[in-house]
C-alpha cells in the first residue's frame, strides 16, 4: 500500500458526473465544415502548409510547427480547403484567430500512415520526432507540447512518471470513460513514455470515485511495472503540483517545474494519443469530449474531430438554447462561458457544459470582503488569496508577484467558498494579464535600449577610428613639415648650387659654341646654328629628366601600378637629354677663343659646407624618426639620399674648379666634355 500525503486546502463541490458517465463513448460524426485553428496549444502558432482550393486527406499535415514550443496541425477529415482566415476560437475574450476551413467530402479518406509494430526498435529521439510530427499537446487542459515536455532539462533525471487520471473537476467524465474502455492503449502509451524517460517508477493516479476505471487499469497493467494508485476524491487533486504532493510528498518550488524535482506528469488521454501516434502513425485529430448539463438531452462522451463547431456538436446531442442558459467550455470551476457557439472543438476541449440558470445560476453581486480567511483555508497552492485580491484590485502588481501570484492555478476554490461572492479568480487573471503586458513592454523597452546602446557604441567606435586616422594623418603631416623645415634651413644653398651648375653649363656651352664657330669659319660655311636654342632645350630636358626620376622613385613605394609607364617615360627623357648633349658639343659656336671662368672657389667651398650641414641635420632627423615615428623612416631615407647626392655634386664641382685652374689651355676641349657629363 503506497503512502499518500495531503495538500493544503481543497474543497468538495457537487460532482454531478453521473449525468455523462453512464453510457459508452460515441462517434460525433463529420460536420459539413471543419474550422481548425493554427494555435491550439501553448507556444508559437503553426504555419499553414496548404492554400485555398487544395484537396486534403484525413491525417494530412496542413500546418507546420514553428519553433521549439509549437505543434503541427493535421486535417481531421478529407475534403477541400475553402478558406484560411480569422474565425472565432475558444477563449474567454471571444477573440478571433487564424483558422483553416475544410469543406468535408464525407468520405473520410486517410492519407498514408507510417506504422510501427515494436516501439523498442526505435531510439528515443526517433519516437520524440514522431510525437512532434503527430502534433500531440497536453490534453488535460494546458495544451503544452508533449514532445517538449518529454525533453526534461539535462541536469534533471525523471525518477517518477505520473499519469493523471484524477479528473477532479465536476461534470467532466471524458478521462473516466476513456480509462474504462481504452485502458490497454493508455498503458501502452505510458510504456512508450517510460521507454523514452527511463524513470524509476510509473504511477497512474485515479480518484476513488471511479471504481470501474481503476479496475480496468489494474487489469491492463497486470503484467507491467506500472502502479495504479487510488487517491481520495478532493478538488483540485488533479492539479499537477497537488497530485505530486499526494503521491510523493514533494513540493514543487515556486518558479520551478516538476522535472526539477525528478517528477513528470502526463494526462491519460495524452498517453493514449502517444500510443496511437507511434503504433498506427495517427496524428492528434480527434479527442473524447464530455457533453453534459441539463440543457443537453443526450449527455455523454463522444469522440469529436478537431475543428468541429460547438453549435453543430451540441445540436446533435439535443441541445435546446433557453433564456438565461449558457454553455461553458471546461468545467464549472475552471472553464469559461462561450459567447459564440460557432467556435470549434480544439485539442484541449475536454467538456462542453450546457447549463440553465437553475443549474448554474449567475453569481450574486459581490460584497465587501469580511476578512473571514476561508479563501486562505481553501487555497490548494497555500497562498494568501485575500492579499492577492487587494493587490490586484489596487493594481499593485509588484506586491502581487512578491506574494507568488504566478503560483495560483486558478482552480476557483477561493471564489467557491467566499461568503461575499467576490470573483477572486477574475481579479487574479486580470492581474496576471497586466503583469504579462508589463513584462512584454519591458522586454520591448530593453530590446530598444540594447539597440540604441549598440548604435551609440557603433557611432562612437566609428568616430574613434576616424579620429585615430585624423591624428595619424596629422602626425604624418607634422613630420613632413619638420622635414621641410629641415630642408629650408639650407635652402639658401640651393640657389647657389643651381647657380653653380648653371654657370658651369653656360661656360661649357660657350666653349662648344666657339669651337663650332671656328669650324664653320674654317670651312667657309654659312651662318652657324643658334646655340642659345640648344642651351635652353638642354636645360629644359635636364629639368624634365630630374622630375621624371623623382616621380619614378615615388611610384615604386606608393603607386606600383604606374612604375612601368614612368620607367618608359624616364628612359625617353634620358635619351632626349643625351641627344641634346651631343648636339651641343658638336655646335661650331661652342669653341670660342677664350674659356669663361666658372664660379669662384670661395663660393663653391661655401656651397659644399652648407650642403654638408643640411645632410647632418637630415641624418639626425632620420635617427629620431626610427625611434619615434617608424612610418616616416622610408620617406626620410629618400630625402637623406637626395641630400647626399647634393653634397657629392658640390664636392665634385669644387674639385673640378680646382683642377680646371691648374690645367693648360690646350686641354679645354676634353675638360668641356667632362664638365657637361659631370653636371648632368
Amino acid at each position: 500500500m503506497r503512502k499518500l500525503w495531503q495538500f493544503h486546502g481543497g474543497i468538495h463541490p457537487d460532482e454531478r458526473k453521473s449525468l455523462s458517465n453512464q453510457s459508452p463513448i460515441t462517434q460525433a460524426g463529420i460536420p459539413e465544415k471543419l474550422y481548425i485553428p493554427l494555435q491550439q496549444h501553448i507556444g508559437a502558432p503553426a504555419k499553414a502548409l496548404v492554400s485555398i482550393g487544395d484537396t486534403v486527406l484525413k491525417g494530412q499535415k496542413i500546418a507546420e510547427a514553428q519553433g521549439k514550443i509549437s505543434v503541427s496541425i493535421h486535417a481531421s477529415s478529407s475534403g477541400k480547403v475553402v478558406d484560411i482566415s480569422n474565425h472565432p476560437v475558444p477563449h474567454p475574450s471571444g477573440m478571433l484567430d487564424l483558422c483553416i476551413v475544410i469543406e468535408t467530402d464525407g468520405k473520410d479518406r486517410w492519407c498514408e500512415l507510417e506504422t510501427c509494430d515494436d516501439y523498442s526498435t526505435l531510439q528515443p529521439a526517433q519516437l520524440l520526432e514522431k510525437i512532434r510530427f503527430a502534433g500531440i499537446a497536453g490534453m488535460g487542459g494546458a495544451g503544452f507540447p508533449t514532445e517538449v515536455k518529454l525533453h526534461p532539462p539535462r541536469q534533471s533525471k525523471v525518477n517518477t512518471l505520473i499519469l493523471n487520471g484524477a479528473e477532479c473537476e465536476p461534470y467532466i467524465t471524458s478521462d473516466d470513460v476513456l480509462m474504462r474502455e481504452r485502458a490497454q492503449e493508455i498503458i501502452l502509451g505510458m510504456e512508450i513514455m517510460a521507454y523514452i524517460l527511463e524513470p524509476g517508477e510509473c504511477i497512474i493516479a485515479v480518484e476513488d470515485n471511479k471504481p470501474e476505471a481503476i479496475a480496468a487499469l489494474k487489469t491492463a497493467a497486470a503484467l507491467t511495472r506500472i502502479e495504479i494508485v487510488t487517491i481520495p476524491t478532493k478538488y483540485p487533486s488533479g492539479g499537477e503540483k497537488q497530485l505530486i504532493k499526494i503521491l510523493t510528498g514533494k513540493e514543487v518550488p515556486s518558479g520551478h517545474i516538476p522535472a526539477d524535482i525528478g517528477v513528470m506528469c502526463q494526462n491519460v488521454a495524452t498517453a493514449r494519443a502517444v500510443y496511437r501516434a507511434i503504433r498506427f502513425g495517427e496524428p492528434l485529430i480527434s479527442r473524447i469530449t464530455t457533453l453534459t448539463g441539463l440543457q443537453v438531452q443526450q449527455p455523454g462522451n463522444t469522440e469529436v474531430l478537431i475543428g468541429t463547431p460547438v453549435r453543430w456538436l451540441l445540436e446533435k446531442a439535443g441541445y435546446a438554447a433557453r433564456k438565461q442558459s449558457r454553455v461553458i467550455m471546461g468545467g464549472p470551476m475552471m472553464g469559461f462561458t462561450l459567447g459564440n457557439l460557432d467556435v470549434p472543438v480544439v485539442k484541449t476541449t475536454n467538456c462542453l457544459l450546457a447549463a440553465d440558470a437553475k443549474e448554474l445560476p449567475l453569481p450574486p453581486p459581490a460584497q465587501a470582503c469580511i476578512r473571514c480567511g476561508m479563501c486562505e483555508q481553501a487555497c490548494p497552492a497555500d497562498l494568501l488569496p485575500q492579499q492577492l485580491y487587494w493587490f490586484s484590485r489596487a493594481e499593485e502588481f509588484e506586491k502581487a508577484e512578491q506574494h507568488h501570484l504566478a503560483d495560483c492555478i486558478e482552480c476557483g476554490a477561493c471564489s467557491f467558498v467566499c461568503p461575499s461572492a467576490i470573483p477572486l479568480v477574475q481579479h487574479y487573471r486580470y492581474a496576471k494579464g497586466k503583469i504579462r503586458e508589463q513584462k512584454l513592454e519591458q522586454e520591448k523597452s530593453n530590446n530598444a535600449r540594447l539597440r540604441f546602446e549598440s548604435r551609440q557604441a557603433r557611432i562612437e567606435r566609428e568616430a574613434a577610428e576616424k579620429e585615430a586616422k585624423r591624428k595619424e594623418r596629422a602626425e604624418a603631416a607634422a613630420l613632413a613639415q619638420a622635414a621641410k623645415r629641415a630642408e629650408s634651413a639650407t635652402d639658401a644653398s640651393e640657389p647657389a648650387s643651381r647657380e653653380d651648375k648653371s654657370a658651369l653649363v653656360q661656360a661649357a656651352l660657350r666653349r662648344v659654341e666657339a669651337k663650332q664657330n671656328q669650324q664653320a669659319i674654317a670651312n667657309g660655311s654659312a651662318e652657324p646654328v643658334d646655340i642659345e636654342t640648344l642651351k635652353k632645350k638642354l636645360l629644359r630636358a635636364q629639368d624634365k629628366f630630374e622630375k621624371m626620376t623623382a616621380a619614378l622613385d615615388s611610384a615604386r613605394t606608393s603607386e606600383p601600378d604606374r612604375v612601368d609607364a614612368l620607367a618608359k617615360a624616364t628612359q625617353a627623357s634620358r635619351e632626349a637629354l643625351e641627344k641634346l648633349k651631343a648636339e651641343l658639343l658638336a655646335h661650331p659656336q661652342n669653341n670660342e677663343g677664350s674659356t669663361p671662368e666658372g664660379p669662384a672657389l670661395e663660393e663653391l667651398e661655401s656651397n659644399l659646407s652648407k650642403a654638408q650641414g643640411k645632410l647632418a641635420l637630415m641624418l639626425k632627423t632620420l635617427e629620431d624618426a626610427r625611434i619615434n615615428k617608424p612610418e616616416t623612416v622610408e620617406k626620410l631615407e629618400r630625402a637623406v639620399e637626395k641630400n647626399q647626392e647634393r653634397v657629392d655634386a658640390a664636392k665634385h664641382a669644387l674639385e673640378h674648379a680646382l683642377s680646371s685652374s691648374r690645367t693648360s689651355e690646350a686641354s679645354s676641349d676634353k675638360n668641356d666634355t667632362t664638365a657637361v657629363k659631370d653636371i648632368t
